[in-house]
């Protein structure tokens, strides 16, 4: 292994060695509950453990556990993209906003030129990479936007502000071990994130809105939810039919 390296929701390991070819990597996608775990040698099994893997150091374990099994490891060759090497099945998503060479400038221009909903393209991994459905309501209420507004009714500095407030989220979020809704949620070392006791919105239907009081409204989305503020993120007007 030479290298551990991220992208969006991908994390991958360069590989050198026999057998791992010119530009090889061990890529891993986690799905919804996958998790890599540090365990001892020699400790039990997890129940739902897909792939154990041992150092020749003889020291501790990196074991792959996946209760639903949406995510995966695999071996993939290494691509170049604009003087970026990067595992072939990786080379269409985008930097995310955490990435030191993320072009803000060009993401805004992505977003706007989108024909979508402003939800919707904060979520396409082609256009903006590592914001998930949490992150992206909680940078939604930030900006005070709604998930249906169209993203070319968007600003120049609604979309910059969206950005930096999903930079901003996800970073108190990585703060603070992420969000973990249940003991599936942990990281490397079995520590349970508590990012969701500073959810403005996510999961708070019924509740009041910290900014304005008006309670949290959850409504279908992509066959999961979105939650927002009726009063502070306003649905945008149906557009007009011309008779």
């Amino acid at each position: 292994m030479v290298a551990a390296r991220r992208r969006g929701k991908y994390l991958w390991v360069d590989l050198d060695g026999p057998g791992t070819g010119d530009g090889e990597a061990m890529l891993a996608h986690l799905g919804m509950s996958g998790q890599m775990l540090v365990q001892q040698p020699g400790s039990p099994d997890e129940k739902h453990l897909r792939v154990r893997i041992s150092f020749a150091d003889d020291g501790p374990e990196l074991r792959f556990v996946d209760q639903r099994t949406f995510g995966g490891l695999a071996l993939s060759d290494i691509v170049e993209v604009d003087g970026t090497r990067l595992p072939e099945p990786v080379a269409h998503i985008a930097r995310d906003p955490m990435d030191p060479a993320f072009d803000a400038a060009a993401a805004v221009r992505a977003l706007r030129a989108k024909r979508t909903e402003v939800k919707r393209a904060l979520l396409d991994q082609t256009l903006v990479s590592g914001v998930g459905n949490i992150y992206a309501d909680e940078s939604l209420w930030r900006t005070r936007l709604h998930g249906l507004r169209p993203t070319d009714k968007l600003t120049k500095a609604q979309a910059a502000e969206l950005l930096v407030h999903a930079t901003e989220v996800m970073n108190e979020a990585l703060g603070q071990g992420g969000t973990s809704f249940d003991a599936l949620y942990v990281n490397v070392n079995g520590q349970s994130g508590y990012f969701d006791r500073s959810l403005a919105v996510y999961g708070q239907e019924g509740e009041p809105c910290r900014r304005c009081g008006a309670v949290i409204v959850r409504e279908p989305f992509m066959n999961r939810s979105s939650f927002s503020c009726p009063v502070c993120q306003p649905k945008p007007r149906p557009a007009r039919r011309v008779t």
